[in-house]
C-alpha cells in the first residue's frame, strides 16, 4: 500500500508541473536549467543522507548514453515548457502523452521488439485522437498550433530518452538521475549563456517560489516517490497508475485553472489515452501469461 500510494502521489504531482511552467517569467531552457539543479541537488542531498555511494567505473562504461540521455532530457523540458506557455496545458500534456505511441511504433526497429496487428491499431486511433484534438482549433487560435507542436516535439525527445536508458546497464536509482540531472544543467549552461542570457534575476518573488518549488517538488520529491512506488510495484499496477499524470493534468487545466475543453477535445483525450492505456494492458498480461 505504501508503495502504490507513493506511485500514485508522483503521478500527481507530475501532472500538476505544468500549473507552475506556465506561469514562471522564463525562457523554457532557463526553467529546465534552474529545475535540473535544485532537483539535482535535492535528490544529491537525499543520497548522501541514505549513504549512498556512485559507481565510477560502472559510470564511465555509460558515459556515452548518459550524455546522450541527458540532451535528450534538456530538450524534452524546453520544448514541454514552451508547449505549456503556448497552449492550454490540456494540449500540451495529451500532446506530449503521444509520446508511448512512438515508442510503440518505433520499438520493432530500435529494440527489434514485434509490431502486431493489434499495436498498429492502438497507434492509428492515438493518431485519429491527435487529429481530433489539433483540428479543433480555431483561426482566432492559431498560437494553440505551436504549444501543440512543441508538445510533439517534446514526445520525440522523451521517446528518444526511454530508448537511450534502454542501453544504460548497471546503475541504480536515485543515482542514475542525479547524473542525467547535472548533465543536463552542464549542457545547458552554455546555450543559455549563447541565447538568451540569464534572466533569472529580472523574475518576481512569484515566479521565484514557483521555480524553487518546481524543482524540488517536481524533480526531487516526485522522482524520489515514483522510484519507490515502483520498487515493489508489479508491472499492471505502473501501466495502469501512470494514467494519473496525464488525467491529473486534464483536471487541473479544466477545474482549478478554468481552461475550456470542447467535445472534440475530450474525444480525441479518450482515443489517445484509450489507445495506450489498452496496449499497455496487453502487454502487461502478455508478460504475466
Amino acid at each position: 500500500m505504501r508503495e502504490k500510494l507513493s506511485f500514485i502521489l508522483s503521478m500527481i504531482i507530475f501532472g500538476a508541473v505544468g500549473v507552475f511552467a506556465k506561469y514562471i517569467q522564463l525562457p523554457s531552457s532557463e526553467i529546465a536549467l534552474w529545475m535540473s539543479l535544485i532537483g539535482s541537488s535535492f535528490s544529491l542531498f537525499i543520497f548522501l543522507y541514505k549513504k549512498g555511494k556512485f559507481t565510477g567505473k560502472i559510470i564511465l562504461k555509460n558515459k556515452w548514453p548518459l550524455m546522450l540521455s541527458s540532451i535528450a532530457l534538456c530538450g524534452n523540458w524546453i520544448f514541454l515548457f514552451q508547449a505549456y506557455k503556448e497552449t492550454t496545458i490540456a494540449n500540451a500534456a495529451l500532446s506530449y502523452y503521444f509520446a508511448p505511441v512512438l515508442v510503440i511504433f518505433l520499438s520493432p526497429i530500435i529494440l527489434k521488439e514485434s509490431l502486431s496487428l493489434r499495436k498498429i491499431i492502438y497507434v492509428c486511433l492515438a493518431l485519429v485522437g491527435l487529429f481530433f484534438i489539433v483540428q479543433n482549433q480555431t483561426a482566432g487560435e492559431g498560437k494553440h498550433y505551436a504549444g501543440i507542436l512543441y508538445g510533439l516535439i517534446a514526445a520525440c525527445f522523451y521517446t528518444l530518452l526511454t530508448f537511450i536508458n534502454k542501453f544504460i546497464c548497471g546503475i541504480k536509482e536515485p543515482e542514475n538521475t542525479i547524473i542525467q540531472l547535472t548533465l543536463a544543467a552542464l549542457f545547458l549552461i552554455p546555450y543559455i549563456y549563447g541565447t538568451n542570457g540569464f534572466k533569472v534575476l529580472q523574475i518576481d518573488m512569484t515566479s521565484l517560489l514557483l521555480l524553487i518549488t518546481l524543482g524540488i517538488l517536481h524533480v526531487g520529491i516526485g522522482f524520489y516517490l515514483f522510484f519507490l512506488g515502483m520498487s515493489n510495484l508489479k508491472g499492471q499496477s505502473i501501466a495502469i497508475l501512470s494514467y494519473i499524470d496525464p488525467l491529473a493534468s486534464l483536471v487541473i487545466s479544466t477545474m482549478i485553472i478554468g481552461e475550456k475543453m470542447t467535445i472534440p477535445q475530450i474525444i480525441g483525450a479518450i482515443l489517445l489515452l484509450g489507445s495506450t492505456f489498452m496496449s499497455e494492458m496487453h502487454k502487461t498480461r502478455h508478460r504475466i501469461n
